[in-house]
């Protein structure tokens, strides 16, 4: 296979693959939440206060995906839309105290399963595999 094919045909498989490995880690500790749904709560324990549009330029989503991801998050009571006090056409995306409550567990859970990932797996080598991603984003970025 030539090299170029191999590179983006085992970076899609890593993703699917991790994606459905997360999300029966999240399923098998009770926590009844996808990883692209882990992926906004992880940027809004940080960051506290978003707006969608913030967060969809963060996860590199578009805005109608992220809609979507607030949606089923906001159905879940992990976050409430909360108008913006400075502009009323923006609605802020907050965290409720239930989404509080599983910030400690699932991240726990994440850092485990990432620890697995990459189990026997030199520092080194994965310093390396972090450079050339971030090329390779570089790149697409132009």
């Amino acid at each position: 296979m030539m090299l170029i094919k191999e590179i983006a045909v085992n970076v899609n498989i890593l993703n699917s693959r991790i994606k459905k490995c997360f999300f029966d880690k999240l399923q098998e500790n009770g926590i009844n939440i996808t990883p692209e749904q882990y992926l906004v709560l992880d940027i809004l324990w940080e960051k506290q206060s978003l707006s969608q549009q913030n967060i969809a330029d963060i996860i590199q989503k578009d805005k109608n995906s992220v809609t979507k991801i607030i949606d089923s998050l906001e159905k879940k009571n992990l976050v409430m839309r909360v108008m913006d006090k400075n502009d009323r056409r923006i609605n802020k995306i907050e965290l409720t105290e239930e989404a509080f409550a599983l910030e400690k567990i699932t991240t726990e859970v994440a850092i485990n399963f990432m620890n697995d990932v990459v189990k026997d797996i030199d520092t080194k080598d994965l310093d390396t595999f972090v450079n050339v991603m971030r090329q390779l984003k570089n790149n697409l970025e132009g």
